[in-house]
């Protein structure tokens, strides 16, 4: 069972760039970069307002994820929206060490915040954004104003789940370095960890995604006080397609704004 879990996982993310997805009107996001010791980041940044920074998943990118869907647009019209693209995604560099992996990338996002002289911001993740938001969350509670977790849960340490990642190869003909994915496991929790988490969050997932089973399930058992909405009619790939998506992490954000 655990095995075509994990196949059913790998083959989810493998896929997750391939999706036709149709450009969603409004502003054009300003594309920047900074040196994340001595690591290019891109990232885009559009919008005035309390900060909302949101990470992609794996093999998408900030324009896929968040700025072709209309996200960016969408939490723009009130707010300062930054999506970056993680290390060995987009238009950040790919470099082969496993050190700019693994959990470099919370801390890389902590650089980011630190790099536009952000105290606090919304912190908002898709899949594999949605584990560095959740180690976000844990690791560094003083720089979050709310979380939301879009197509995950929690991945739990000591898990199978967290022993896939470990030995899941790079992708086939893809850019992001194999040193990325092998290095995915660190984002894992403690149920203590995850037990002190205190920022206000919500949880985004797919009615028809298998990764409510296999991360989300677990993540409700645990925290009983985050508020889980599923988005109807929608797969782990085309989630972020959905109007009501795009729709839930607004209403939330707005909701935790001060």
């Amino acid at each position: 069972m655990l095995k075509s879990r994990l196949s059913a996982l790998s083959l989810i993310a493998l896929c997750l760039v391939s999706w036709p997805i149709a450009p969603v009107s409004g502003g054009e996001p300003k594309s920047q970069t900074f040196d994340a010791k001595g690591i290019k980041i891109h990232f885009l940044i559009e919008g005035k307002g309390e900060p909302v920074i949101l990470i992609h998943g794996l093999y998408s990118s900030a324009e896929i994820n968040w700025s072709k869907v209309g996200v960016m647009a969408e939490l723009a019209k009130d707010l300062q929206v930054i999506a970056l693209d993680l290390p060995g995604h987009g238009r950040s560099e790919k470099p082969e060490k496993e050190e700019a992996y693994g959990l470099q990338l919370v801390e890389d996002v902590v650089l980011l915040l630190d790099h536009l002289k952000i105290k606090k911001a919304h912190i908002v993740g898709y899949s594999l954004g949605g584990m560095v938001a959740m180690k976000f969350l844990a690791t560094h509670p003083e720089r979050v104003l709310s979380g939301t977790i879009g197509g995950m849960g929690w991945l739990r340490d000591g898990s199978g789940f967290q022993k896939f990642w470990e030995k899941m190869p790079a992708r086939e003909g893809g850019k992001t370095p194999e040193a990325f994915t092998m290095n995915i496991g660190k984002l894992a929790l403690t149920e203590g960890e995850l037990k002190k988490i205190t920022v206000p969050v919500k949880v985004l997932i797919g009615d028809r995604d298998p990764v409510k089973k296999m991360y989300v399930m677990p993540l409700q058992e645990a925290r009983k006080d985050w508020p889980v909405v599923e988005i109807k009619d929608a797969g782990h790939i085309n989630c972020i397609l959905k109007e009501q998506f795009r729709e839930e992490i607004a209403v939330w954000v707005r909701k935790n704004s001060k």
